[in-house]
């Protein structure tokens, strides 16, 4: 028998919060029977509800909000109508049941990422970096201060995760917690992933990112002239933790190595064949297989820290991405350069391998 099934909203009109806005209602019929499920949670301005519709009218930006995640609540709702039609004990109750999360095994947003992360926690080392963990550990941190932030909670349920909390997330993060436009856009992938790993998995019965649309801004890195490799090659410094940095740096300038690359090295990587010596490794980003001609400046490098055996048996001693990159700024200012120097800028550059004197010798 065919089964009929229906999602209908309605305001509570004769209710109005602080704000002077009413509570959005839910409604579900079934075979001809209806049951009440309560406030949607989401309030709004009478005069804009457009009774027929059941929707806000107008274009403005929290219209659409509302309306976006009206239609993800409707969509939760018949996704969850469609896994259980066949099932001729199918009941508005079950459906309550299972909406509000009585019937399944993740009923909040949180635990979901933590599955997630404990997860590509265990293939860290094979198809995941340690540096990739560290960015979705982050990520967990910015949403759980988020929820805080925004609505006072530690947690949302699954079938809360609507396209407005997306919405409110992105702002959050280009303003609260102070990142870039790009950076933003980055994040936003990133707890992207998430949800399409929980949709998989059938703990989201929707899509929050319906219609998010992703854009990255071009970012120009500019460059390193031979000029300025230089001035850091030959900068005397006196801090042992600035040599080290800087010894790193150029090592990079001169294999075009990333800086996970390089600190992922041993010296198994350093191989000769016919008298000259290569590194021989796997890009970590591409795992790419790469065999780099090793010329003289990073081979008087290796030289120089070959003396010592440094931790899990690395060819070098690499301090955190982030310690790297803050010395790279010290750095830059000893030496006069105005530019923004990080570890990447090594790889944009303009240099003459003969123009390195011995200083790092």
């Amino acid at each position: 028998m065919r089964m009929n099934f229906k999602v209908s909203f309605y305001l509570r009109s004769n209710y109005e919060n602080k704000e002077g806005k009413s509570p959005v209602m839910l409604r579900v019929f079934l075979n001809g029977e209806m049951a009440n499920f309560g406030s949607t949670k989401i309030f709004v301005d009478k005069t804009l509800w457009n009774n027929t519709g059941s929707r806000l009218r107008g274009r403005t930006t929290e219209a659409l909000s509302v309306n976006a995640a009206l239609d993800s609540i409707s969509t939760t709702l018949n996704s969850i109508f469609h896994k259980f039609e066949n099932d001729e004990t199918l009941s508005l109750d079950k459906i309550r049941s299972y909406f509000v999360g009585k019937d399944r095994e993740y009923t909040t947003f949180l635990p979901v990422f933590d599955k997630f992360n404990d997860d590509i926690r265990q293939r860290v080392g094979h198809t995941i970096s340690q540096d990739s963990l560290q960015k979705y550990s982050v990520l967990r941190r910015h949403f759980g201060e988020f929820l805080s932030y925004k609505y006072a909670c530690k947690d949302i349920n699954l079938t809360e995760l609507t396209p407005a909390v997306v919405q409110d997330f992105e702002l959050y993060l280009s303003t609260v917690a102070g990142c870039s436009y790009n950076t933003s856009v980055k994040k936003m992938k990133m707890l992207k992933t998430i949800t399409i790993y929980a949709q998989k998995r059938g703990y989201l019965l929707h899509d929050p990112f319906l219609n998010h649309r992703f854009h990255l801004e071009p970012v120009n890195r500019g460059f390193l002239t031979d000029e300025e490799i230089l001035k850091i090659a030959n900068k005397e410094l006196g801090i042992q933790r600035l040599e080290q940095v800087r010894d790193m740096f150029i090592f990079s300038c001169f294999t075009g190595l990333a800086y996970i690359d390089v600190s992922n090295l041993t010296p198994d990587n350093i191989v000769t064949l016919d008298d000259k010596q290569w590194i021989m490794t796997k890009r970590q980003k591409t795992s790419v297989e790469t065999n780099i001609l090793l010329l003289d400046i990073p081979k008087c490098i290796i030289a120089k820290y070959s003396h010592k055996t440094y931790r899990d048996g690395k060819l070098f001693p690499i301090l955190s991405n982030q310690k790297t990159n803050s010395y790279l700024k010290e750095i830059a200012d000893l030496c006069g350069i105005k530019k923004n120097l990080t570890f990447h800028l090594a790889k944009h550059r303009e240099i003459r391998k003969y123009q390195i004197t011995n200083r790092l010798v």
